[in-house]
């Protein structure tokens, strides 16, 4: 086997260093929303935590690339190394007019000298599958936000789909991420210091079919210690060599439901223990950081408050019943194991990339089922406010640490009366209380929100629970049934996303103050439509789509055209009165729409006390 070399290298270190060059034989860059914010947010998890500590990010294989010195062909690690590159990219951008900006810019791309004594203009990550090095070079050259790069990347006649829209939507992830998270200059010089000094990976060159060879090896045998294996370990030396079996065997209850359910194991176990004891932590936030869990661990008044040494047995099962609601959380299972509607409508609103309330969860995991999806409706409601708002997570997670305490003080309650007193006073001092510090700042959100405020998985939940809420009160319903109902239906801009030259310059001349392209995005132009229903409609005037929103299912899209006859003190009078229909479609139209689906989401979202 060819020379092996290994180095490590800190994220500036090797984009200031090396060229990454990701070959067309590679698989393309397949990271969604979810992937990408679990890496930002495990990164964004250790920014306050011992910041000497360097945070390693696995190993990447790259292949030297021969007369180019110090290009190399990445072999492993191109999600990893696709997704940090665009977080530069998206730095560069917050940073305008800074001098990070500057050097920044010089780890995106850079110039060097060929050997035949040339200079070549390159970027420092390549991908050369598709028009992925195009789309990539756009992001580059107009630096600018995700809306605005989308369009650019669109009049450059570059179709992005598949992998190449992976890239695009990646891009907007980070940037709004950073947007949300590091609103500041001081807080973004504090991430972007940690993240080019502290975040760190081992690099791995060798040549092409060696490297190759490694990557096969690495995938079939593995690498490392699992982060749980310290925990693992330690536990092995609480009990006698002859109940090595027999530990062994229960600690695979624990890591193969969550290697197949795709889970991390390290998150699992932070989430697990901020939700089993009170956290005394370094920061004194009740937070307790990835980096900080073994050392929890073997402090002695946490080694007494899990009891492992004592019983370890005892300790491990713990973890496996918490292990087993964690995965069923996953599936849309109550702590009863059973299909619950109000975990999969939670889902959907999280989407997967915002896993923080399993904290909770995994607190009231022992309360009676009523209590505890009670509990998980009330949460969507609190979770709405705070996604919606864009609420930093670390705010959410300092809340939640503190609130886990309550939700075990409730559980250990043995009296059902009294239990469901106190589960009613935390949903109002804590739950309700949070609404009301945020009540103003979303309706205010509300009222701006458009097609790209948040991710369109959210806006199609948006857009779900208002015609969910809706039907309900149409048919004088009062229990929720699960969103999926809706799924069926696409989003339909009532004003055309794409208007024939009439349309526009029709609007142009009705509303000569209010911009088409803004007008298109906003909520109120935005309504739910089967799909079929959807394509038949496309791109006509709205006089002429009136009659294929009657033919829909859903009453928020139906009442558009036509309020139904509903009496006097009817459920169908009640809804009527919150709602409109329009004889054109206008931008006072949009105006007051934005304005009435605004006032149902107070309804919607809101905390309701446990009865009796």
């Amino acid at each position: 086997m060819a020379r092996i070399e290994n180095h490590k290298y800190t994220i500036e270190q090797a984009f200031r260093e090396c060229f990454y060059i990701i070959p067309d034989f590679q698989r393309e860059y397949v990271w969604t929303e979810k992937e990408v914010l679990q890496l930002l947010n495990d990164i964004n998890e250790q920014i306050d935590g011992n910041r000497t500590r360097e945070y390693f990010i696995g190993t990447v294989l790259v292949s030297p690339v021969e007369a180019q010195k110090q290009h190399f062909e990445v072999i492993d690690g191109q999600q990893r190394l696709t997704t940090l590159f665009l977080v530069l990219c998206a730095l560069k951008q917050w940073f305008q007019k800074e001098p990070q900006a500057q050097s920044i810019g010089t780890l995106i791309s850079t110039s060097y000298t060929t050997a035949e004594g040339d200079t070549q203009d390159s970027l420092k990550l390549e991908p050369r599958y598709e028009n992925a090095g195009e789309v990539m070079q756009r992001i580059v050259a107009l630096s600018t936000d995700p809306e605005a790069t989308r369009a650019g990347i669109q009049a450059a006649g570059i179709k992005s789909f598949g992998s190449l829209e992976n890239l695009v939507n990646a891009y907007g992830t980070i940037w709004n991420y950073l947007k949300d998270n590091y609103q500041d200059l001081k807080a973004l010089k504090k991430y972007w210091g940690y993240l080019a000094n502290s975040v760190v990976f081992i690099q791995i060159s060798t040549d092409v079919s060696s490297a190759l060879k490694i990557f096969e090896t690495i995938n079939e045998r593995g690498v490392g210690l699992n982060p749980m294996d310290l925990l693992k370990n330690l536990l092995f030396t609480q009990v006698k060599k002859d109940d090595f079996t027999k530990l062994k065997a229960e600690w695979e209850k624990v890591t193969k439901p969550l290697a197949l359910a795709g889970e991390k194991p390290l998150r699992f176990l932070r989430y697990f223990l901020m939700a089993s004891y009170k956290i005394d932590s370094a920061q004194k936030d009740g937070v307790l950081r990835e980096d900080e869990i073994y050392d929890w661990f073997v402090k002695k008044e946490n080694e007494a408050l899990c009891n492992y040494k004592a019983d370890p047995f005892t300790f491990v099962r713990k973890i496996i019943r918490a292990v087993e609601h964690y995965v069923n959380f996953g599936k849309g299972l109550g702590n009863d194991g059973k299909a619950s509607v109000a975990i999969a409508n939670l889902a959907q609103l999280t989407g997967g990339a915002f896993s923080l309330h399993n904290v909770l969860l995994l607190a009231a995991s022992s309360f009676p089922p009523a209590l505890f999806n009670h509990l998980v409706v009330q949460l969507e409601s609190y979770l709405f406010y705070n996604i919606f708002t864009k609420t930093q997570s670390k705010e959410v997670e300092r809340l939640f640490s503190i609130w886990a305490d309550d939700l075990r003080a409730i559980a250990a309650t043995t009296d059902a009366a009294a239990q469901r007193t106190k589960f009613n006073d935390f949903l109002t001092n804590r739950l309700q209380a949070g609404l009301n510090a945020k009540e103003v700042e979303l309706a205010d959100a509300l009222k701006r929100y458009h097609f790209y405020s948040m991710q369109q998985y959210r806006t199609r939940y948006l857009l779900r629970k208002l015609a969910q809420h809706v039907d309900m009160a149409f048919k004088g319903l009062k229990e929720p049934g699960s969103l999926d109902e809706y799924k069926g239906f696409e989003i339909e801009h009532i004003l055309p996303n794409n208007p024939e030259a009439m349309l526009r310059a029709d609007f142009k001349e009705k509303n000569k103050d209010r911009d088409y392209e803004l007008e298109k995005l906003r909520l109120g132009n935005l309504t739910l439509l089967e799909k079929p229903l959807n394509i038949i409609a496309g791109n006509d005037f709205f006089a002429l789509k009136k009659a294929k929103y009657l033919e829909c299912s859903s009453y928020l899209t139906r009442s558009l055209v036509r309020l139904a006859e509903g009496g006097q003190n009817t459920s169908i009078s009640r809804i009527n009165a919150k709602l409109a229909a329009f004889e054109e479609w206008t931008a006072a139209s949009i105006d007051k729409r934005q304005e009435l689906l605004t006032a149902l989401a107070k309804e919607i979202w809101s905390i309701t006390p446990m009865d009796g």
